[in-house]
């Protein structure tokens, strides 16, 4: 049986609760489903989630393509959605009917169904994917190839509902990702709501540059592991589903070095990192925003001004207040060493207490460094340091939210 849907879901989701395998498949399993190739085909035709640009909605309900699964306040969903959807996980752009695009780190897609397998139809350029089956992270990662081509994510399961995650590894400078279909071999069902959700922007040590590397080694997109960074560690202990915005090299006034080509602030509006064109909706309203820049800026001799720095970073702020009013913004301290340190969390401190006397008092500030624990590619945090990271992100987080 091969059932073709005419809608995505809007929503996005960084962690899910594990589905019942075989032991717990229902009763009426209906065999005849589909086989491997066959199944259930969902097609790319989601809404206005960038550019202002409605993609048809042929079903009768025509509540989403805002970039929001929900229109309750930020944190309140309650019931789960209706119809058998696709979590679009981040940000990502559906101007086209036919395809949806993304490139930041951690985006991807989520799917539940009552089946035995799946399969993606994308392009992409040479990334790696985390694929996570039923709560279980599947090794190796999923490697694609340039062109459009078809990646089996699973076959032969027990018959049953399945829950199967695949979240981008690589970084928004490595190109961009083309989802054409997504297919399953069964009956793809309603996904789980979301009730919590964060935003972290950030720079190379939010998106797990060279990670899963031990130094000395020059980066590849193999030891690049966003699902094994400290914010989506923590995202799923939480129970928050997860926006990355993170680019590597880049700062709020200087990139890496001499560079001031697109720091964050330029590059922040996009839906897909690589496309300067595309533009997020922020319809989707994040609880809780977390912010780690400021080690780029100040990597090399050529250090932005405390004026210059302090008043680009408090507009960015005030920026990213505007699209997200309601929500509480946690400040981190960047990555610098010795007196460095000290004179950069002066400045962050400055912004703050700026933004205080503007009325906005909704944030705090915190360091959650740690001694490392070896040494990545390219004198990077490794996937232990992120460990030892997160503890501490978790403990604000539970500080400041309560989760």
């Amino acid at each position: 049986m091969t059932m073709r849907l005419t809608r995505f879901a809007s929503l996005s989701a960084l962690l899910l609760v594990a589905c019942p395998g075989s032991d717990d498949a229902p009763a009426d399993t209906d065999p005849s489903m589909g086989t491997a190739g066959t199944g259930t085909t969902t097609n790319t035709t989601p809404g206005t989630s960038n550019d202002d640009t409605e993609g048809p909605i042929t079903s009768a309900d025509s509540t989403m393509g805002t970039g929001s699964e929900t229109d309750d306040p930020p944190g309140t969903t309650e019931d789960p959605p209706v119809e058998a959807e696709v979590h679009w996980v981040g940000r990502y752009d559906a101007s086209d009917p036919a395809a949806v695009r993304m490139g930041w780190s951690g985006s991807g897609f989520v799917i539940r169904f009552d089946g035995t397998g799946a399969s993606v139809r994308m392009t992409d350029e040479a990334d790696f994917f985390t694929v996570v089956i039923d709560g279980e992270v599947q090794q190796p990662p999923l490697a694609t190839q340039d062109g459009e081509q078809v990646y089996p994510l699973a076959a032969g399961l027990p018959a049953g509902e399945h829950t199967i995650e695949v979240y981008r590894r690589t970084e928004g400078q490595w190109g961009i990702t083309t989802i054409h279909d997504v297919m399953v071999d069964g009956e793809l069902l309603p996904p789980p709501a979301v009730t919590r959700r964060i935003e972290l922007i950030g720079d190379s040590l939010s998106n797990g540059y060279g990670n899963e590397g031990m130094d000395p080694c020059p980066f590849t997109t193999d030891t690049q592991n966003n699902y094994l960074t400290y914010g989506p560690i923590v995202a799923r202990e939480v129970g928050a589903e997860l926006h990355t915005i993170s680019w590597s090299s880049k700062g709020v006034v200087y990139n890496y070095g001499d560079d001031m080509f697109e720091p964050v602030p330029q590059l922040y509006p996009r839906s897909v990192p690589a496309d300067p064109s595309s533009t997020w909706d922020y319809a989707w309203q994040p609880d809780l925003v977390a912010i780690s820049l400021g080690t780029n800026d100040f990597s090399t001799d050529n250090d932005p001004t405390q004026e210059l720095f302090v008043s680009t970073y408090e507009q960015f702020m005030a920026d990213v207040r505007s699209n997200y009013p309601d929500a509480f913004f946690l400040v981190l301290a960047p990555l610098l060493q010795g007196n460095e340190q000290n004179i950069v969390d002066g400045y962050i401190a400055e912004v703050i207490a700026n933004r205080a006397a503007a009325g906005d008092t909704n944030m705090a500030y915190a360091n959650i460094n740690v001694p490392w624990i070896g040494v990545g590619c390219n004198q990077h945090p490794t996937v232990a340091t992120h460990e030892a990271m997160a503890e501490l992100f978790r403990e604000q987080v539970q500080i400041h939210m309560g989760w």
